[in-house]
Protein backbone atom coordinates (compact mmCIF):
# COMPACT_ATOMS: atom_id res chain seq x y z
CA UNK A 1 0.00 0.00 0.00
CA UNK A 2 1.29 3.45 -0.95
CA UNK A 3 1.91 6.18 1.59
CA UNK A 4 -0.25 9.29 1.47
CA UNK A 5 1.44 11.87 -0.76
CA UNK A 6 1.77 14.36 2.10
CA UNK A 7 4.02 11.89 3.93
CA UNK A 8 6.20 11.56 0.85
CA UNK A 9 6.64 15.32 0.69
CA UNK A 10 7.57 15.41 4.38
CA UNK A 11 9.96 12.46 4.10
CA UNK A 12 11.75 13.52 0.90
CA UNK A 13 11.19 17.26 0.57
CA UNK A 14 14.56 18.27 1.99
CA UNK A 15 16.49 15.82 -0.20
CA UNK A 16 14.69 17.08 -3.30
CA UNK A 17 15.42 20.69 -2.33
CA UNK A 18 19.10 19.91 -1.82
CA UNK A 19 19.31 18.35 -5.26
CA UNK A 20 17.63 21.40 -6.80
CA UNK A 21 20.01 23.70 -4.92
CA UNK A 22 23.00 21.82 -6.26
CA UNK A 23 22.07 23.06 -9.73
CA UNK A 24 20.18 26.30 -9.16
CA UNK A 25 20.17 29.47 -7.09
CA UNK A 26 17.85 29.67 -4.07
CA UNK A 27 14.82 31.18 -5.82
CA UNK A 28 14.96 28.90 -8.85
CA UNK A 29 15.63 25.87 -6.65
CA UNK A 30 12.38 26.54 -4.81
CA UNK A 31 10.56 26.81 -8.14
CA UNK A 32 12.05 23.50 -9.29
CA UNK A 33 11.15 21.92 -5.93
CA UNK A 34 7.52 23.00 -6.37
CA UNK A 35 7.44 21.80 -9.97
CA UNK A 36 8.92 18.47 -8.86
CA UNK A 37 6.19 17.81 -6.36
CA UNK A 38 3.43 19.01 -8.70
CA UNK A 39 4.64 16.59 -11.36
CA UNK A 40 5.05 13.83 -8.77
CA UNK A 41 1.54 14.40 -7.43
CA UNK A 42 0.09 13.93 -10.92
CA UNK A 43 2.16 10.79 -11.59
CA UNK A 44 1.96 9.24 -8.12
CA UNK A 45 -1.23 7.22 -8.68
CA UNK A 46 0.51 5.30 -11.50
CA UNK A 47 3.78 4.75 -9.60
CA UNK A 48 4.61 1.11 -8.96
CA UNK A 49 4.10 0.43 -5.22
CA UNK A 50 7.54 -1.26 -5.17
CA UNK A 51 9.33 1.74 -6.73
CA UNK A 52 12.04 3.61 -4.85
CA UNK A 53 10.19 6.86 -4.17
CA UNK A 54 13.30 8.85 -3.29
CA UNK A 55 15.10 7.90 -6.52
CA UNK A 56 11.94 8.66 -8.49
CA UNK A 57 11.65 12.10 -6.90
CA UNK A 58 15.34 12.90 -7.42
CA UNK A 59 15.02 11.98 -11.09
CA UNK A 60 12.03 14.32 -11.44
CA UNK A 61 13.90 17.06 -9.53
CA UNK A 62 16.92 16.71 -11.81
CA UNK A 63 14.73 17.12 -14.89
CA UNK A 64 12.86 20.09 -13.41
CA UNK A 65 16.14 21.78 -12.46
CA UNK A 66 17.45 21.33 -15.99
CA UNK A 67 14.17 22.71 -17.36
CA UNK A 68 14.60 25.72 -15.07
CA UNK A 69 18.19 26.24 -16.29
CA UNK A 70 17.08 26.08 -19.91
CA UNK A 71 14.17 28.43 -19.29
CA UNK A 72 16.50 31.08 -17.81
CA UNK A 73 19.59 30.50 -19.94
CA UNK A 74 21.39 33.74 -20.62
CA UNK A 75 19.70 35.67 -17.85
CA UNK A 76 21.76 37.10 -15.03
CA UNK A 77 21.45 34.88 -12.01
CA UNK A 78 21.32 36.41 -8.57
CA UNK A 79 24.61 37.99 -7.61
CA UNK A 80 24.16 37.54 -3.87
CA UNK A 81 26.24 34.43 -3.04
CA UNK A 82 24.15 33.84 0.08
CA UNK A 83 21.20 33.11 -2.20
CA UNK A 84 23.02 30.02 -3.46
CA UNK A 85 23.71 28.54 -0.06
CA UNK A 86 21.44 26.07 1.67
CA UNK A 87 19.85 27.56 4.74
CA UNK A 88 21.15 26.33 8.04
CA UNK A 89 20.18 26.70 11.64
CA UNK A 90 23.81 27.16 12.65
CA UNK A 91 25.17 30.49 13.80
CA UNK A 92 27.08 32.92 11.57
CA UNK A 93 30.23 30.77 11.60
CA UNK A 94 28.30 27.70 10.47
CA UNK A 95 26.58 29.66 7.71
CA UNK A 96 29.92 31.04 6.50
CA UNK A 97 31.47 27.55 6.36
CA UNK A 98 28.36 26.23 4.63
CA UNK A 99 28.50 29.04 2.08
CA UNK A 100 32.17 28.35 1.33
CA UNK A 101 31.51 24.64 0.85
CA UNK A 102 28.47 25.36 -1.30
CA UNK A 103 30.51 27.67 -3.54
CA UNK A 104 33.18 24.97 -3.92
CA UNK A 105 30.57 22.36 -4.85
CA UNK A 106 29.20 24.74 -7.50
CA UNK A 107 32.70 24.92 -9.05
CA UNK A 108 33.05 21.17 -9.55
CA UNK A 109 32.82 19.76 -13.07
CA UNK A 110 29.20 18.96 -13.90
CA UNK A 111 29.31 15.18 -13.50
CA UNK A 112 31.20 15.39 -10.20
CA UNK A 113 28.79 18.06 -8.93
CA UNK A 114 25.73 16.00 -9.87
CA UNK A 115 27.04 12.77 -8.38
CA UNK A 116 28.13 14.48 -5.15
CA UNK A 117 24.72 16.15 -4.90
CA UNK A 118 22.76 12.97 -5.57
CA UNK A 119 24.90 10.89 -3.23
CA UNK A 120 25.48 13.21 -0.30
CA UNK A 121 22.52 15.59 -0.57
CA UNK A 122 19.93 13.34 -2.17
CA UNK A 123 20.97 10.15 -0.37
CA UNK A 124 20.93 7.96 -3.48
CA UNK A 125 23.17 4.96 -4.00
CA UNK A 126 25.52 4.64 -6.97
CA UNK A 127 23.20 2.31 -8.88
CA UNK A 128 20.39 4.85 -8.67
CA UNK A 129 22.73 7.68 -9.65
CA UNK A 130 23.98 5.71 -12.65
CA UNK A 131 20.40 5.23 -13.84
CA UNK A 132 19.70 8.96 -13.63
CA UNK A 133 22.94 9.93 -15.38
CA UNK A 134 22.92 7.04 -17.89
CA UNK A 135 26.21 5.56 -16.76
CA UNK A 136 27.51 2.75 -14.62
CA UNK A 137 27.62 2.50 -10.83
CA UNK A 138 31.41 2.30 -11.08
CA UNK A 139 31.58 5.54 -13.06
CA UNK A 140 29.30 7.25 -10.52
CA UNK A 141 31.49 6.00 -7.66
CA UNK A 142 34.61 7.30 -9.45
CA UNK A 143 32.99 10.69 -10.10
CA UNK A 144 32.00 10.94 -6.42
CA UNK A 145 35.52 10.06 -5.28
CA UNK A 146 37.02 12.56 -7.72
CA UNK A 147 34.52 15.23 -6.63
CA UNK A 148 35.25 14.73 -2.93
CA UNK A 149 38.99 14.73 -3.60
CA UNK A 150 38.61 17.90 -5.66
CA UNK A 151 36.61 19.53 -2.85
CA UNK A 152 39.23 18.58 -0.25
CA UNK A 153 42.04 20.03 -2.39
CA UNK A 154 40.13 23.26 -2.89
CA UNK A 155 39.26 23.50 0.80
CA UNK A 156 42.89 22.90 1.77
CA UNK A 157 44.02 25.51 -0.77
CA UNK A 158 41.43 27.93 0.60
CA UNK A 159 42.54 27.49 4.19
CA UNK A 160 46.19 27.94 3.14
CA UNK A 161 45.33 31.23 1.40
CA UNK A 162 43.16 32.62 4.15
CA UNK A 163 39.82 31.32 2.84
CA UNK A 164 40.27 32.09 -0.87
CA UNK A 165 40.28 28.85 -2.89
Amino acid sequence: MKQPFEQIVQAHGLSVLRVCRSLLDEHRAKDAWSETFLAALRAYPQLDPEANVQAWLVRIAHRKAIDELRRHRGEDLETDPAAHAPSTEAGPEGRAENLELWQLVKQLPEKQRLVVAYRYLGGLDYRQISQILSGTPEAARRAAADGISNLRRRMDAGSATGGKP
